[in-house]
């Protein structure tokens, strides 16, 4: 897992008739039908694909992934709610295909949060005014925000700087680059010594 801890990226809000979107969930994210690979590159294809195509297939112009000023944005801005519905690994793995590393929303589903952690993605919730005051910026010329998990802040376009709580777990881990896998294996020495004095406490578990 790449490690996050910095990133200065244009951002991208995620808006409806001016409001910022609330309740997207993964289907939304990424739909059933890009579900049917466990590899994790070219779901980007799919990412928001009821929103970014047009009935005939072709490109939403409106979208806002789809507009050239955005189409390389680091930083989805949302609102509440985000990630809610069927639990999919996919969605974060169709984020990060994008280019997306750090999703800003007041409140997220569970599970989505936790594969966010668990794919290198940093989930950042703050009050819904902030995000809306985010959001207007984003929409402006000038939309390249800094992120910064060190210091758990958000700098705006003009300098504002929001701080945000992230739990310190979860942290270091974003930090370090480790996922479940990794962090346990942090310990090998460890558990290979206990396999070791198991087998000598134990030679009859080994024979089965």
């Amino acid at each position: 897992m790449k490690a996050f801890t910095q990133l200065r990226s244009t951002a991208a809000p995620l808006m409806d008739k001016g409001k910022l979107m609330v309740n997207v969930d993964t289907d939304m994210i990424i739909p059933k039908q890009f579900l049917k690979t466990t590899e994790r590159d070219g779901l980007s294809v799919g990412l928001f694909h009821e929103l970014k195509t047009l009935a005939d297939g072709s490109p939403n112009p409106d979208f806002v992934l789809n507009k050239p000023h955005y189409q390389n944005a680091g930083v989805l801005i949302a609102g509440e709610n985000f990630g809610c519905g069927s639990s999919r690994e996919h969605a974060p793995w169709a984020l990060l295909d994008q280019g997306i590393t750090c999703v800003i929303a007041p409140s997220f589903a569970d599970i989505f949060y936790n594969n966010c952690g668990k794919n290198g993605i940093l989930a950042i919730a703050l009050p819904i005014e902030i995000c809306e005051a985010l959001a207007a910026q984003a929409g402006g010329s000038n939309s390249v925000f800094e992120i910064d998990l060190e210091t758990r802040t958000v700098t705006t376009p003009d300098d504002a700087e929001h701080a945000f709580e992230f739990d310190e777990g979860r942290r270091e881990k974003l930090l370090n680059g480790l996922d479940d896998i990794a962090l346990s294996l942090q310990a090998e020495d460890a558990i290979s010594a206990y396999e070791m004095q198991r087998k000598l406490a134990t030679p009859w578990l080994e024979s089965a």
